[in-house]
């Protein structure tokens, strides 16, 4: 009997003492504790590299122009055109933007409707977003494997071929504050369209977040895009390059007599 009693008291220690242990650990790590561990400063680096549009975030460092081709030719030409101007798979980076807009801060074409097609330096409206998105998703077969000196020059490059930058530039931390007072639709980014297409485009101006349903005189079709007459068929027919599951369709883009 005693040597039972003394078992107990042994187990009965340990799981006390276990017990303080896990009061100790909750203690100091609040939330889920004996669950993982706290992020090292080194690891919390490794994904904290968002740069935000008061370019909070950017990395020391700079980049020409000059540089930039070579990296652009090296790593981004094979998808984005030697030009900006992009293959048949990638939309256009360049194009759609004038010297008027560069002192502006809007771009015209994005209002004319005229325009085959929105190019990535007609809608941008921060450097940091485009410095941001070469940094982490680009090249694309190797994203972040671009050094910072090598994405600001890419950056830059790319400005310049948008008129924005002159080919002796170099781009760098100092001086992005600078660079954004250039950009093409610097002050083009608005809230007031809510949803696309926008009030400028004959879309509303407040998002139906109530989904009432129509019981009478309904529209017989509701269009979720539109393409322009002037880009339709640009590449074959919709219809046919989009996958047969699920319930979304391409639009039939054929010729039209």
């Amino acid at each position: 009997m005693s040597s039972c009693r003394s078992a107990l008291g042994l187990a009965m220690t340990a799981l006390l003492s276990i017990g303080a242990a896990s009061s100790a650990l909750a203690q100091a790590k609040p939330g889920y504790p004996g669950i993982g561990r706290a992020a090292t400063p080194q690891e919390v680096a490794a994904w904290d590299i968002d740069v935000r549009p008061d370019f909070k975030g950017l990395p020391p460092g700079s980049g020409s122009v000059a540089k930039g081709q070579e990296v652009w030719e090296g790593k981004c030409a094979a998808c984005h055109g030697v030009f900006g101007e992009s293959n048949e798979v990638f939309n256009p980076l360049v194009g759609g933007t004038t010297a008027d807009d560069v002192r502006n801060g809007r771009v015209a074409t994005l209002r004319a409707g005229g325009y085959p097609g929105r190019t990535t330096l007609m809608k941008v409206s921060s450097v940091s977003t485009l410095w941001d998105y070469i940094n982490r998703a680009m090249p694309w077969t190797q994203p972040k494997s671009l050094s910072v000196g090598e994405v600001y020059a890419a950056t830059a490059y790319l400005l310049h071929l948008g008129g924005v930058l002159p080919s002796d530039f170099t781009l760098s931390d100092k001086n992005m504050a600078e660079v954004q007072q250039r950009l093409p639709n610097r002050n083009g980014m608005t809230t007031e369209h809510a949803l696309w297409p926008g009030k400028e485009l004959g879309g509303k101006s407040k998002p139906d977040v109530t989904a009432p349903a129509c019981m009478k005189d309904c529209a017989a079709e509701t269009k979720a895009s539109t393409i322009p007459d002037h880009a339709r068929g640009l590449h074959g027919n919709l219809a046919e390059q989009n996958r047969t599951v699920g319930p979304q369709r391409g639009a039939d883009t054929r010729a039209r007599p």
